[in-house]
């Protein structure tokens, strides 16, 4: 709702603007009142009204005075001037300070608020033109990081052009140590999902590391995100690791739907060493697919075995207790680059001296690859689907003979079975792309369309909706919608003899000047252009 604020020193007038319009029927919040622009500007500073309306002369500061210190403090206010006739001479003087208006007392309730519902409308086209630029910008901006967090963590780079890049793109990599946290939610196995709750705890994790200098956080899409730790002279990173991974722990603890995991690197000192960093966090994040959720791990820690005792033997295991759902888990969430880290983590869980058994090792392996026939089964393929692409099982387990040769045939396994695995989901996800793009074919008029809004209609969180639109479509949300507003706009230009402003409010847009400029942005030629069949 739009804000106004007033201020006159007569009251009989105040009184009649205040009280004779319906404000809020008319679509405005009456935030405040004043007498004079001395009382006025510390209200307003609170208020922070979208609408001033003040009179020129008042005691003790007059309207000229008060809009200049509002202009100020906050520009984006529009101004109305309340002046009498031998006061509009006085009253131009505001033309440099930018008063949106000058309305000649006494004015009538109806003419007041005609006058203020065009200012009204102009606010609104503002609005929706700064929405629509904020998420192009943010959906460039999180690009931009996701890119460049690949090129730290490549480990390709030097120091000096990583530095350089990153100040461009607003993160400051300037730091005396460093180290990497890997990050991701889930529902939980028995929850429905909410992807509402879901933005709510992404938008609080963006709070938490906005609100941290030293912690820069970046998407990652379907993997989850990822964020850089900086120690300084002033916070070591091991104080800062031990700090935040405790306020993130906190932002989750009360929520029974939505579970975690995180996975920490070994700190570094110098940014050409964040791979090492990173494939030290990576291992430690793989382990979201065999340990407990709801917990951040360290890599430092994995070296100690705290499943099964290294002295343990095969005649101590116990067999029965070995979680197959573990296993089922990975093949139906992992991803395909985390295939081999997997392997070495579930190998590690029971345990060196169990794994040197030859007994021990056909069972886990039989035991993986069972699971892995049960999902394509599930996913309607033959079980021969498997042998095809890795071997039969029975003539290769003659063939085992080290651990090494063992976890590269589960890494085979595994790695086929996600293939098999992501060519279902691309069918899945061509479905859910449909049914999206038709949402936005319905409702792209609707100048409040969103990328939460689509991302719900096919129930998905906006984030996880975001990355598949990308990846599948080769388009962000925003430049997709883009496309087909601007698609219907040329058949209107070509088909009709609307005029451009027309043109702009039928395919959703509430500022024509913003249409015209994403239109010669996006097609290289004006609206008027176009028509005369310069362009397109």
């Amino acid at each position: 709702m739009i804000k106004v604020f007033l201020v006159e020193d007569e009251i009989i007038i105040r009184e009649g603007i205040r009280y004779n319009i319906d404000w809020e029927k008319e679509g405005f919040e009456f935030v405040g009142e004043a007498s004079d622009g001395e009382l006025a500007y510390p209200l307003i500073q609170k208020t922070k009204p979208d609408i001033l309306i003040t009179d020129i002369k008042m005691p003790f500061m007059d309207g000229l005075e008060l809009s200049r210190l509002v202009k100020q403090e906050l520009p984006e206010v529009k101004i109305m001037i309340l002046s009498g006739y031998d006061e509009f001479e006085y009253a131009r003087e505001g033309i440099d300070i930018g008063i949106t208006d000058y309305l000649l007392k006494p004015i009538a309730g109806a003419k007041l608020l005609e006058a203020v519902k065009k200012v009204g409308e102009t606010i609104q086209k503002e609005r929706a033109f700064q929405k629509a630029f904020e998420q192009e910008h943010q959906e460039n901006v999180q690009l931009a990081r996701q890119k460049f967090f690949r090129k730290l963590v490549l480990g390709k780079n030097p120091a000096s052009a990583l530095l350089e890049e990153g100040r461009k793109i607003g993160m400051d990599m300037t730091a005396d140590s460093y180290n990497i946290l890997l990050f991701q939610i889930f529902d939980r196995e028995e929850a429905k999902g909410d992807p509402q709750r879901q933005n709510v705890l992404i938008q609080a994790m963006k709070g938490l590391a906005d609100r941290t200098p030293q912690i820069l956080m970046v998407e990652l899409g379907i993997e989850g995100w990822g964020f850089i730790l900086k120690g300084t002279e002033e916070q070591d990173i091991g104080t800062l690791q031990e700090q935040f991974t405790a306020k993130l722990q906190d932002l989750f603890e009360n929520e029974g739907d939505i579970e975690y995991f995180g996975g920490v690197g070994q700190a570094v000192d110098r940014l050409s060493e964040l791979d090492r960093c990173f494939g030290a966090a990576s291992h430690a994040f793989a382990y979201r697919y065999i340990k407990k959720r709801d917990q951040i791990i360290s890599s430092d820690g994995l070296s100690a075995k705290t499943y099964i005792k290294e002295d343990a033997d095969i005649r101590s295991l116990e067999v029965r207790k070995l979680d197959r759902r573990v296993v089922e888990r990975f093949l139906k969430t992992g991803l395909k680059n985390e295939v081999p880290q997997f392997v070495d983590g579930y190998f590690e869980n029971f345990g060196e001296r169990n794994m040197q058994s030859f007994l021990f090792r056909q069972y886990v392996i039989m035991d993986m690859y069972f699971a892995a026939v049960a999902l394509l089964e599930e996913l309607g393929y033959q079980a021969g689907e498997l042998v095809e692409r890795c071997g039969d099982i029975q003539d290769m387990a003659t063939a085992f003979s080290t651990a090494q040769v063992d976890k590269k045939y589960l890494i085979d396994v595994l790695e086929a079975t996600i293939d098999l695995r992501e060519a279902v989901s691309q069918k899945k996800y061509h479905s859910l792309l449909q049914e999206a793009k038709s949402y936005i074919e319905q409702h792209f008029v609707d100048g409040d369309i969103s990328l939460n809004a689509v991302a719900a209609s096919v129930n998905l969180s906006a984030n996880h909706f975001s990355s598949i639109f990308r990846q599948e479509v080769g388009q962000t949300f925003v430049e997709y919608l883009t496309s087909v507003r601007m698609g219907r706009a040329k058949e209107l230009l070509r088909t009709t003899s609307m005029r451009s402003a027309e043109i702009a409010y039928a395919v959703g847009y509430k500022d024509a000047h913003y249409f015209s400029y994403l239109f010669k942005k996006t097609q290289e030629c004006t609206p008027r252009e176009f028509r005369q069949g310069v362009g397109g």
